[in-house]
């Protein structure tokens, strides 16, 4: 899986960090935003392979990401 993900989707933005800070592989990168791209439902992402979902998982704990989701909004502009 080559293709990249379609740009302007926010989960885009995350594999790009993830990847930016070494917690995925370039591969890894490519075939999860390639998953998710061509999935089109919750469901069709829910059945990932093992090896990436591994991979995702561990980069979104190393990451935080669920205590991002948790904090309430900030209104404050941050350039």
């Amino acid at each position: 899986m080559d293709s990249a993900a379609p740009a302007g989707k926010g989960y885009v933005k995350t594999l790009d960090e993830m990847f930016g800070k070494g917690l995925l592989t370039r591969e890894q990168h490519a075939d999860i935003g390639a998953w998710i791209a061509q999935a089109r439902t919750p469901e069709r992402i829910m059945q990932m392979p093992a090896p990436l979902w591994r991979a995702l998982a561990l980069a979104s704990v190393l990451m935080n990401v669920d205590d991002d989701l948790m904090r309430p909004p900030s209104f404050e502009f941050e350039p």
